[in-house]
């Protein structure tokens, strides 16, 4: 059975495109297109889609306020497809925190249209397997952390984490529950390019730590988390005592740049045993590799666990590959990394 997808946009254009496009693939089918949200609510009742693609910025009601309506009266599975502006951004993270699913350049630029077009399918494919975004739900009624997270000073270790879909929430969740003195973290979130300074922006308002997009050159200290910019790619080297990000384009892995599995390598080559992997909700395999070289060069790795993720993916592959040491609902990840770095070695305490 095709999977029914309702286009919601405000230009002719895109919507000519999108539909082309998904049209292409035998799965799915494009039951309609709507210009703002007031035909698109008549539209999702006459039509009944699995999935909506939903641009955010459009006449007469913003896209945010209607998602926030679809999702109390209406749920559905929902991809923000954004211009890569600075409003777009900021817009396509308030719709993630509103329920979407996942967030989409536009094509334009160095995004092709045949680039944009394989990632969306994927996306509306695992929308429509995984359902709604219930990360955001899982958090929301997270209980608190059993007691305060406190962390003695640790020195040489690092914490690398990787996500995708459905991830935005988890990493909020995640970040926002570890101590200021926490080892750095370097962070990869699939996410496009001009999104991920936004993203960093707001993790860093709910974080102890401070959270910002990686710079190449960046020095990863205790108390700071990077975020891996969108388009590029982000890996850990080591000058004399210090640790440090390099930045840099290439070519696509798995389909992403970033890639997960190319932050996870490098972590796994220049931080070894003292590092802790993690990885979280996602579509794919990103990740699963990497986290496997992580776990040979002696690093303590944990997954999400199925019931918390919006899409099991990257953990049920990782997991597969046999580089996971511990599953964890994502309410009990914060928690476990602090009790791991306690620990003398992250490897005893396993």
């Amino acid at each position: 059975m095709s999977i029914k997808v309702l286009v919601v946009d405000d230009s002719a254009v895109v919507r000519k495109i999108l539909s082309s496009e998904l049209s292409r693939d035998p799965e799915i089918k494009v039951v309609g297109t709507a210009v703002d949200p007031f035909i698109a609510r008549d539209k999702i009742i006459q039509l009944k889609p699995d999935v909506l693609t939903l641009d955010v910025e459009m006449p007469r009601m913003d896209g945010i306020h209607f998602l926030r309506k679809l999702m109390k009266y209406h749920p559905l599975p929902t991809i923000v497809v954004s211009s890569l502006t600075p409003k777009g951004s900021t817009l396509a993270l308030e719709a993630l925190e509103a329920g979407a699913v996942d967030v989409m350049a536009k094509p334009g630029g160095s995004f092709s249209i045949g680039d944009m077009s394989v990632q969306l399918i994927e996306m509306i494919k695992a929308a429509a397997q995984g359902g709604l975004n219930h990360t955001r739900r899982v958090t929301d009624n997270a209980p608190p952390p059993s007691r305060t997270l406190a962390l003695a000073e640790t020195t040489n270790k690092i914490i690398a984490i990787g996500a995708s879909t459905g991830g935005t929430i988890a990493l909020n969740y995640v970040l926002s529950n570890l101590p200021a003195n926490s080892p750095g973290v370097v962070v990869v979130q699939h996410m496009p390019e001009q999104f991920t300074r936004s993203f960093a922006e707001r993790l860093n308002e709910v974080s102890q730590l401070s959270v910002s997009e990686a710079k190449d050159g960046d020095i990863v200290a205790n108390g700071r988390a990077f975020i891996a910019p969108g388009n590029q790619h982000m890996l850990l080297t080591r000058s004399g005592a210090n640790y440090i990000v390099r930045v840099k384009t290439g070519p696509l892995v798995n389909r992403h740049r970033p890639s997960v599995d190319v932050l996870f390598k490098s972590v796994a080559q220049y931080a070894g045993a003292n590092a802790i992997g993690v990885i979280l909700t996602g579509m794919g395999a990103d990740g699963a590799d990497g986290m496997h070289k992580m776990k040979e060069a002696g690093a303590v790795n944990i997954a999400q666990n199925e019931e918390s993720c919006v899409v099991f993916g990257m953990p049920k592959q990782a997991i597969a590959m046999g580089g996971v040491d511990i599953v964890k609902h994502l309410h009990d990840i914060p928690e476990t990394l602090v009790e791991l770095l306690k620990s003398k070695s992250c490897a005893s305490a396993v």
